[in-house]
């Protein structure tokens, strides 16, 4: 890996960071001249494959098992990035599951109440609990926090109601925990679309087992993978949407953004709607 210097000597702590998109962050944060990045996640064996993808600059990787609905666990692990590093620069709060676009009409009360339970839990507990771990020190480096959102914190039709909800929820921390840490911390989000990933849904439903990878090979089909967004040929690999993380968490390209989120969705905010309606069959 060659490095450019955008985040040069910064110290970054990604949660959810063995897989997908958080996986991406954390090796572009490294070709970015990140001195060190801690990623978190529940799967010691999922961290490996981002010291051993990172090639070289492995070394600069602290992998870190824990679970970001846990206080103590997150504590630990922020300690740990301290005592390894020296310092923290960049937060990325961005461990998630999906709901698989379970409907309200699709399902029933007890099962809504199970996905939400474990959806909010680790989607939208798990960011503040992140936060509120991370911005001492982040204060004290003059840091910021970048949070993965998604499409679905602005439209409708990216989840069902549950990841819907929590992801507006994720949105409104941006808002009011970019008001809270200012002139300190800047605090941004970066709303992705769908990517080809290893996100999986809740357990406690039945969906652990499951990645949104499934649903993308559903709707490939004939017409290809991107016929539903604007931009046909945006990647749905998550390598190609590390580029506004990088923005955000630039002290030099972003000093003066905080409260801001970038749509990377490609386009789906344009679309405008494939139905009238959503209940039509109801």
């Amino acid at each position: 890996m060659t490095t450019t210097g955008w985040l040069s000597g910064d110290v970054a702590f990604i949660t959810g960071g063995g897989s997908g998109i958080g996986k991406a962050v954390a090796l572009r944060f490294l070709q970015e001249g990140a001195a060190g990045v801690a990623v978190l996640g529940r799967s010691l064996d999922k961290l490996a494959s981002v010291t051993e993808d990172a090639g070289s600059l492995g070394d600069r990787v602290l992998a870190l098992e824990g679970d970001v609905r846990s206080a103590s666990d997150l504590a630990a692990a922020v300690d740990a990035t301290i005592a390894r590093f020296g310092k923290l620069d960049v937060a990325v709060p961005n461990a998630g599951i999906w709901d698989f676009q379970r409907s309200i009409h699709g399902s029933t009360p007890a099962e809504i109440e199970t996905i939400y339970d474990e959806l909010f839990d680790i989607n939208v507990k798990g960011y503040l609990l992140t936060a509120s771990t991370t911005w001492p020190a982040l204060v004290e480096s003059g840091g910021n926090i970048v949070m993965t959102l998604s499409n679905a914190a602005f439209y409708a039709a990216g989840g069902g109601p549950v990841y819907t909800a929590a992801k507006h929820a994720t949105r409104g921390l941006v808002t009011q925990l970019a008001y809270e840490l200012a002139p300190k911390v800047r605090v941004n989000g970066v709303a992705i679309g769908g990517l080809r990933t290893d996100l999986r849904g809740p357990k406690t439903a039945g969906l652990g087992g499951r990645s949104i990878e499934h649903s993308f090979a559903k709707r490939d089909g004939d017409r290809g993978p991107n016929m539903w967004i604007p931009l046909h040929q945006a990647s749905t690999d998550p390598v190609d949407s590390t580029g506004p993380y990088v923005l955000l968490a630039s002290r030099r390209n972003a000093s003066v953004v905080t409260g801001s989120i970038i749509n990377a969705d490609g386009g789906m905010g344009v679309r405008g709607f494939a139905t009238a309606a959503g209940g039509d069959a109801l």
